[in-house]
């Protein structure tokens, strides 16, 4: 299945191709459409001419906020979240020789482990981990024995829960009304 995150062709592709761009997209999924969040790794390829965790990791902190923060920007907040990108490909280099396939696949993790491991890393909580892992599972042919009980009701077929869930505009529109329905319910319970 391919991958369909943003209304860009050449983004979708990366995000196909590239694990590194996948687990950036999903890092930046948070306060900014989704379409912008996963649009975020071509911007990064496009800007410093690499998507490689060793040549991120590496990179002058301030040359790459700078790239971040270019219009149009990476999030609407590039600073902080070029901070965070370089912090998960350091964790990538340090845990995973750089290769972000390997938090899902280096010695044949079950679901409850490889949501460990991505729980371990930079920018990454329960609930971002357990959305990663089902997209994983639902979309990329993650076989991890237990990933759908590890990943919890977004694991679910059938449903509009997450980014898991997307695979082209229609989907998206439902993922977008299931969050808005989520925020008026929260919302209503603060009253």
């Amino acid at each position: 299945m391919a991958t369909w995150l943003t209304t860009d062709s050449e983004s979708n592709e990366l995000l196909d191709r590239e694990p590194l761009a996948l687990l950036i997209g999903m890092l930046l999924d948070q306060q900014v459409p989704i379409e912008t969040a996963f649009a975020g790794p071509r911007k990064i390829l496009d800007r410093i001419g690499s998507l490689d965790a060793r040549v991120i990791a590496e990179y002058d902190p301030e040359k790459f906020a700078a790239a971040c923060s270019t219009p149009p920007a990476i999030h609407r907040f590039p600073g902080s979240m070029a901070k965070r990108v370089q912090a998960l490909c350091q964790e990538l280099v340090d845990s995973y020789d750089g290769r972000a396939e390997a938090v899902w696949t280096t010695g044949d993790p079950d679901g409850a482990e490889v949501l460990r491991r991505l729980k371990a890393l930079p920018g990454f909580g329960d609930g971002k981990a357990k959305i990663f892992l089902a997209l994983l599972g639902k979309q990329r042919g993650l076989a991890a024995p237990g990933w759908q009980q590890a990943a919890g009701d977004y694991a679910s077929a059938g449903t509009f829960l997450s980014v898991a869930d997307i695979t082209d505009q229609a989907s998206l529109l439902e993922v977008r009304a299931h969050k808005k329905e989520m925020k008026a319910a929260a919302k209503a319970r603060k009253a």
